[in-house]
């Protein structure tokens, strides 16, 4: 059922990072606190992904049936961090940092409005309720592990 563990803590992780988008992109300049929100909204995102990766959508990538949709899915992980990566590069106060984040936002959307509305209830109608349970654990397992890694890494940057 759509409305299991995993899928909560996917959407309230989703929630925060609409906020997150939301306010950085009400920033000007090269500011402390464009700063400090990129910096913020970089590791989440990271962590998320890779959290997401290695529970959902590993066990997605396991069924012939939601295959397709998480291979999608991954990839989109990966245009996002690119992005992440180019803005990391980017003079925060020029036009470029800005068209850029406008893109990436748009993008991350695009992607997480996908997985609510399509993903995420293939999934439950394909997956148990007992994989689900053991998805939602990895995943919160998972998730502060990845944020401690994204300190130490950043967007564009091979995991080890």
């Amino acid at each position: 059922m759509a409305d299991a563990r995993i899928f909560a803590d996917l959407k309230a992780d989703h929630d925060r990072h609409r906020d997150m988008l939301a306010k950085l992109g009400e920033t000007h300049g090269d500011s402390e606190e464009r700063r400090t929100l990129f910096a913020a909204l970089s590791k989440e995102l990271q962590a998320h992904a890779a959290a997401e990766e290695e529970s959902l959508y590993a066990a997605m990538l396991a069924d012939p049936k939601l295959r397709d949709e998480a291979r999608h899915s991954v990839a989109e992980h990966k245009e996002i961090d690119d992005f992440l990566a180019e803005l990391a590069d980017t003079d925060m106060s020029s036009n470029a940092w800005l068209m850029t984040f406008k893109d990436m936002r748009h993008r991350y959307l695009h992607h997480i409005e996908e997985e609510e509305e399509d993903m995420f209830p293939a999934a439950a109608e394909g997956l148990s309720a007992e994989t689900e349970a053991k998805i939602a654990k990895v995943f919160e397992k998972r998730k502060p592990k990845e944020l401690e890694l994204a300190e130490d890494q950043g967007p564009g940057d091979e995991r080890e």
